[in-house]
């Protein structure tokens, strides 16, 4: 899930003690998605996903982070605990009893909440065999998270980020979507500062040590222009093509910026 703040926010650093928790918080969402992959496949609804995966967490000691959220007071609870977005649903996907189909691309995002603190992940798995061009979307979307990761480092700037995002999917032609953004974690599911997927280097506030962000990118394979559904919850391509969405929960530390949600047991 993404949301936006006022620039005025102050980013939260984080105490090592409370990295810990927000790792636990991570791992426990890297450990549903995992869960998830035997049965994305075809003929599976996306609400049994939903299932599984709110049984599978309350299991292991967290709540469902994304359900009963709101952004707004005007806007109704999410009902559910995955946003399960296919193909031409970008994010914030209602999970429903359609089935899925072979070549989809299915983006699940998942948040957990344990010990008073919240760690947030998406991934976006095919269903069986899909084209070559949604693969070769999946896999850019993908190195362009790894691409914002490596600039998440104490004394670069949001805008370094934003811009290693950018950059790397428009050689591709793909539209990166200005609507929605990253966000700190920690307390709350979203905290300040935005993290944007496009922007300038030098730009935005300077990255500190024990910032803990979330980064996701949101890469439609056409244009970055966006529309909310019928709904009111679910983000679609205003061109219908498809879009893909990858997202870690990661430390800014020196040098290198840490992990703290995992693609290993979805990957291995």
């Amino acid at each position: 899930m993404v949301n936006t703040f006022t620039q005025m926010s102050r980013p939260i650093l984080k105490t090592e003690d409370e990295i810990e928790l927000i790792r636990q918080s991570s791992l426990l969402v890297s450990k549903a998605l995992g869960m998830l992959k035997p049965y994305i496949q075809p003929g599976t609804s996306t609400r049994k996903l939903d299932k599984l995966a709110e049984e599978f967490i309350q299991d292991n000691g967290g709540i469902p982070a994304f359900k009963n959220y709101r952004s707004s007071k005007d806007q109704d609870p999410f009902p559910y605990t995955l946003c399960v977005s296919c193909d031409n649903a970008v994010v914030h996907g209602l999970p429903n009893d359609e089935p899925l189909k072979e070549g989809m691309i299915v983006s699940v995002d998942c948040g957990v909440l344990m010990n008073g603190y919240y760690g947030d992940s998406a991934y976006s798995f095919t269903v069986g065999d899909t084209t070559p061009e949604k693969e070769q979307l999946l896999r850019v979307t993908y190195e362009s998270l790894q691409k914002g990761i490596e600039n998440a480092v104490s004394g670069n700037r949001i805008g370094d980020i934003s811009y290693a995002v950018q950059s790397y999917v428009e050689n591709y032609g793909y539209g990166v979507v200005r609507d929605l953004v990253g966000h700190g974690v920690g307390k709350k599911l979203h905290e300040p500062p935005e993290v944007p997927n496009f922007g300038k280097r030098g730009n935005g506030i300077k990255l500190e040590e024990g910032l803990v962000i979330a980064i996701e990118p949101m890469i439609n394979m056409g244009h970055y222009g966006v529309q909310l559904a019928k709904d009111g919850w679910t983000i679609l391509t205003k061109d219908g093509k498809p879009s893909a969405h990858f997202e870690h929960t990661v430390v800014v530390r020196k040098g290198r910026a840490e992990l703290l949600t995992t693609f290993e047991y979805i990957l291995n």
